[in-house]
């Protein structure tokens, strides 16, 4: 299959940038929510030299879009110190998880905005001669921030909705859900070579693709 080099760079570039941002938002959140230790480390930042993971952030990205093989990506955690949010410390947890996703739909948003105003104000569209750089930064924006957007709301742990979900258990289905973190990515992966990861992630992906474009 041939790849498409300025393709490539352009989804790799946000893809990077939505990372960022991702784990920017988990970190600005922990610390206005009471924990300053992603603060002390500098995480609270849109430097993606801060949270990029060499293996994670670049070269697994890179492999799935080259060959098509289908390895997860990972930036950096970001580290939460949960006795340090005080009362309701379950609450600004989830809060601090959905804090991720939620960054990655309002980029999405924007992008779309974006997109709708290049085509309105003749920038990009049908006859329109101008790079073409512009509309495949704004509609891979959409893509990729929905994608990531909903998939790290799927509640197994360690993705983000997996945090959502054990803030909102108690007692012992809490403790029992805590003990299949160290098995997330292998249920994730079960998941997506079983064809059930694209069932779940495929009519939430499409509904909000469908209302941003």
């Amino acid at each position: 299959m041939a790849i498409d080099p300025g393709q490539l760079v352009v989804s790799f570039i946000v893809l990077l940038f939505s990372l960022t941002v991702h784990e920017a938002a988990h970190a600005w959140t922990a610390w206005r929510l009471g924990d300053s230790t992603a603060l002390s480390l500098g995480r609270v930042s849109l430097n993606p030299m801060v949270h990029i993971d060499p293996v994670g952030t670049i070269l697994f990205p890179l492999v799935a879009m080259v060959t098509g093989v289908p390895v997860l990506g990972w930036a950096k955690p970001v580290p939460v110190v949960t006795r340090n949010l005080g009362g309701h410390w379950k609450r600004k947890f989830m809060a601090i998880a959905a804090a991720g996703p939620a960054s990655n739909l309002i980029i999405a948003t924007v992008a779309a905005i974006g997109l709708r105003l290049a085509v309105a104000g003749g920038v990009v569209g049908p006859g329109v001669s101008t790079p073409s750089f512009v509309f495949a930064l704004l509609w891979g924006a959409v893509q990729i921030n929905v994608i990531l957007a909903v998939f790290n709301m799927v509640p197994v742990p360690p993705l983000d909705g997996g945090n959502v979900l054990s803030g909102l258990l108690r007692g012992s289905a809490s403790d029992l859900y805590d003990r299949l973190r160290p098995f997330g990515f292998l249920i994730i992966y079960a998941l997506m070579f079983s064809g059930l990861l694209n069932a779940i992630l495929g009519p939430p992906v499409n509904f909000i693709r469908s209302v941003l474009l």
